[in-house]
């Protein structure tokens, strides 16, 4: 996503920071082990039985409304709809960012982006410099001292720099491509550099970016499947450029966003569809495998999306788009299915963010992370087993606009706009009570003033910054 900028100078710190640390100072879970160093058992001495898969899925600029099984009525996805039917399917879900970079940042660290740097997108004009500092702990990381093999393909946009790429980040495969968006056929970004990686090099392989990023998906789990494996499936879909599989590639390299030549399509919203249900398709295909192999009941698989829509998208009932901080920005879908051990059809409304997953992640494979790691995110098994959860109050933050939620209630501070919403009876965010409520308004107010002095402090102060 680099519809958004950020100044050069603010990505200092991500420079500063991005030397590797030693890799004993990144360890952070601890195994279950015996006193004597061995792999814990279970009682009567029975080995533990094999530690579950975990697949990750996210999809780019996906709109709550934009899947059937969240209220589209025009775009069809079975597959998803499929896993949300048999699995828990979340009402109350965030990104953790209202654009990209920022909630892969979350993802990757169980942190809010602005503890890592990185409260916004990483663009191919300005910031091919810089990247998700080495020397965070990211999720990749923290599995493989699990013992988990691990693999992301798709969209990484934390560092176009192969010193910031994944494989130096915790994951064992890497394939896709680094910037924001792509040609989904020549594989070009926006600035015209090419784009398609594998590993830590540039290495061309031809198609259409949705079918590969699935087919990476596929073959990694053939490979591994007698293996606990964390596999990361970051889809391009369905962020511009609008693109079927039939769309001719546009990009060229060597020439910049301005001179790039333009998409010239009849129906983009046609186009847009059919992006998200080949994206559906591919996701069959994995499930399928799984099933084949004989590991499904024993993977988790989780959907979302790493922020709302563009405008082409819907947000459902949320006001908001991409890169605002009401609703339809950051709450998207959230699906999660593991036949073993999540209860099929069930409804879940407690709170959970990105930033969840590595510390939930975690719990699953049967660690324990070191509390000096201070992770923002939670283990959240509980909640999608049924049983609510009460968390600390959540925020949110790009360039000039900030919102807190402490239970029902929701602030929004965009300048000197003042905006307060009691989601239990507003959840279109349509009455403003800041007025009538001065005294939420200063007590959110305080809140979001600690929380804005603890990241910044973190992070040393010197984040970046969204002009």
């Amino acid at each position: 996503m680099t519809s958004f900028s950020l100044t050069l100078v603010s990505f200092v710190f991500c420079l500063v920071s991005a030397t590797a640390t030693p890799a004993d100072d990144r360890k952070g879970v601890q195994a279950p082990t015996t006193d004597d160093g061995a792999p814990a058992k279970q009682a009567g001495g029975v080995q533990a039985s094999r530690k579950p898969n975990i697949i990750f899925i996210m999809a780019d600029d996906l709109g709550y409304g934009d899947i059937s099984c969240y209220g589209s009525k025009t775009i069809q996805t079975p597959h998803i709809d499929k896993l949300a039917s048999t699995g828990v399917k979340c009402t109350d879900y965030h990104s953790n960012g209202t654009v990209c970079s920022p909630t892969r940042a979350a993802l990757m660290t169980g942190r809010y982006q602005q503890r890592s740097g990185v409260p916004g997108v990483i663009t191919a004009r300005a910031h091919r410099h810089t990247g998700l500092p080495l020397a965070e702990w990211t999720m990749g990381e923290a599995m493989k001292e699990l013992g988990y093999q691990t693999a992301m393909f798709g969209k990484w946009h934390l560092g176009y720099d192969p010193q910031f790429n994944p494989t130096k980040q915790g994951f064992d495969e890497f394939k896709g491509f680094v910037s924001g968006n792509v040609d989904y056929q020549r594989h070009i970004d926006q600035e015209g550099h090419f784009d398609w990686w594998q590993q830590d090099k540039l290495k061309d392989d031809p198609g259409y970016i949705t079918d590969l990023i699935n087919n990476y998906a596929v073959d990694f789990i053939r490979r591994k499947k007698n293996q606990p494996f964390l596999l990361i499936v970051n889809h391009g879909a369905p962020h511009y450029p609008i693109q079927g599989r039939k769309t001719p590639g546009f990009r060229v390299t060597g020439k910049s966003h301005r001179q790039q030549p333009k998409l010239k399509t009849d129906n983009p919203t046609a186009l847009y569809k059919e992006m998200i249900e080949v994206m559906d398709e591919g996701i069959g295909n994995i499930v399928s495998e799984l099933e084949k192999l004989g590991i499904r009941n024993n993977t988790l698989i989780i959907f979302t999306s790493d922020n709302g829509p563009a405008k082409i998208g819907s947000a459902g009932i949320f006001r908001g788009l991409k890169g605002q901080v009401y609703e339809g920005g950051h709450r998207v879908a959230g699906v999660f299915n593991w036949p073993a051990h999540l209860p099929p059809g069930m409804g879940c409304a407690s709170s959970i963010l990105t930033m969840d997953m590595l510390p939930t992640f975690v719990t699953i494979a049967g660690g324990k992370i070191d509390p000096s790691r201070k992770l923002d995110g939670i283990n959240v098994l509980p909640a999608l087993k049924g049983t609510p959860i009460q968390r600390k109050p959540l925020f949110w933050q790009f360039k000039g606009n900030t919102a807190v939620r402490d239970g029902s209630w929701k602030l929004i501070l965009t300048g000197k706009k003042i905006e307060l919403f009691n989601l239990k009876n507003d959840i279109s965010e349509e009455n403003n009570l800041a007025d009538k409520h001065p005294d939420h308004v200063t007590r959110l107010t305080k809140l979001i003033k600690t929380w804005q002095s603890s990241v910044a402090a973190s992070s040393g102060g010197k984040l970046h910054s969204n002009p």
